[in-house]
């Protein structure tokens, strides 16, 4: 928008007091060359028609209606800040938890510092989805402590792994190895975990319907070598004390078990044999067999999908877990022909795409929403000439002042920034996360 627009001023609105959503709280710890691209939104956020406003939440701080009319555009990119259920039997026994709370707890994010994963009492993680997500999970659980303990890992987290007695890791997919939803990089890193023993079924077999998807995707085909690669190679069996990984295909989860020791935990899931459909061309879908074979476990990671939540005043599709959008454009009526779009709110990201990509994938689809913008801009059809100019930011501070919230600014960002990397220094890390509330909002004063 800074590039496009030399006249535009643009705020960021963000919830949390810390700056740079998914690449501070979901990009795993042991991928420092990931974050590098903060460098870059630093720069952005310096910039002196940029402004930073950390600690104001949408929809208890400030309204989307309040927001529409202080400011000429509002491009909504909160991205997927929940999760997909499978509504299945047990699935609120404890001792099952989201990935995304995992994540979020190894990295640090305020609202899942007390998540306190068991980590001690069972030596078996059942980890369901075998996208990044769920690498990346399996990854932090079976890599060597030492190893994490140089990243910038939250504290809390590293002390849980460090005695961690999981040595077991299935993860398990509904699909086949050709249809695995991760990417090679993801993958390659797991199966080189230093001393793990990997296991695979030895039979890989493709059918014809699974090479022709296969001869489309590149990235496919490679990670599908990867995988008979691996199944190939390497012990038939763990030596002693070795920790495992179990790769487990064509099966997807029933219904949990509770432990007849613990009351209320799982202890197991029952997972049913599928196999593959074809819906169209190069799409396959897992259906039920109706054969069944039980698993047990003292922890169940769920890796089915982040979900989008919507805000008071937002057209919202909750089927598709997005806002219904043309290029970026919030669509308020999509019966029509053609269909009407809401004035000046924009959408970008997760929650106009749904949740899959990377940051690459983000840049492309926040390029498509600019343009948008800029087309309506030219067309006249963003801020008319005949009314008063939009109050913007002095309006927005006025209405948060008088609500009584304390805005973060930049300036605070860098305080925190500087004393994370402080006292990360002290313990050979990049940096050393604060973790909680209280402790962010005192080092931001």
């Amino acid at each position: 928008m800074l590039k496009a627009h030399q006249e535009a001023e643009v705020d960021i609105v963000d919830r949390l007091p810390t700056p740079f959503g998914l690449v501070r709280s979901g990009v795993a710890p042991d991928h420092p060359e990931t974050k590098v691209v903060v460098n870059q939104f630093s720069r952005v956020a310096q910039h002196q028609r940029c402004s930073f406003f950390g600690n104001v939440t949408l929809g208890s701080s400030i309204s989307l209606a309040e927001l529409r009319e202080l400011y000429d555009v509002v491009v909504l990119a909160y991205g997927a800040e929940s999760d997909r259920v499978l509504g299945i039997p047990g699935e609120d026994l404890l001792g099952i938890q989201s990935a995304r709370e995992f994540v979020w707890w190894y990295n640090g994010h305020p609202d899942c510092r007390c998540l306190n994963p068991d980590l001690k009492s069972t030596d078996t993680a059942v980890i369901l989805g075998q996208g990044n997500v769920a690498l990346d999970v399996a990854r932090i659980l079976l890599r060597p402590p030492t190893e994490l303990a140089t990243t910038d890992i939250s504290s809390h987290a590293l002390a849980a792994l460090e005695e961690s007695n999981i040595r077991k890791v299935y993860l398990v997919g509904r699909r086949g190895p050709v249809q695995a939803a991760c990417t090679t990089k993801e993958l390659r890193e797991v199966l080189g975990i230093r001393d793990l023993y990997v296991h695979l079924q030895k039979d890989l077999v493709k059918t014809p319907i699974d090479e022709e998807e296969l001869k489309n995707n590149r990235i496919q085909r490679r990670v599908y070598e990867l995988l008979t690669k691996a199944a190939t190679s390497g012990p038939s069996h763990p030596s002693s004390g070795q920790r495992e990984l179990h790769f487990v295909f064509f099966r997807k989860p029933d219904r949990f078990f509770e432990s007849h020791e613990r009351s209320g935990y799982v202890s197991g899931v029952r997972l049913e044999k599928t196999a593959l459909q074809g819906v169209e061309p190069g799409k396959q879908i897992a259906i039920g067999t109706n054969q069944y074979e039980d698993l047990g476990c003292g922890s169940v990671l769920k890796s089915i999908g982040y979900k989008s939540l919507p805000v008071d005043g937002l057209p919202f599709d909750h089927k598709k877990g997005i806002v219904p959008n043309i290029k970026g454009r919030v669509i308020s009526d999509a019966q029509k022909d053609p269909p009407v779009l809401e004035k000046g709110l924009y959408v970008c990201g997760w929650l106009k795409r749904g949740p899959t990509g990377i940051i690459g994938t983000n840049h492309y689809c926040a390029e498509e929403t600019v343009a948008s913008i800029s087309e309506d801009v030219e067309r006249g059809l963003v801020a008319s000439s005949a009314s008063l100019p939009k109050p913007g930011r002095e309006g927005l501070l006025q209405v948060l002042d008088d609500r009584n919230v304390r805005v973060l600014p930049f300036s605070a960002w860098e305080k925190i920034d500087s004393e994370e990397r402080r006292l990360g220094s002290l313990r050979n890390k990049p940096r050393e996360k604060l973790v909680t509330w209280e402790d962010i909002m005192k080092v931001a004063d």
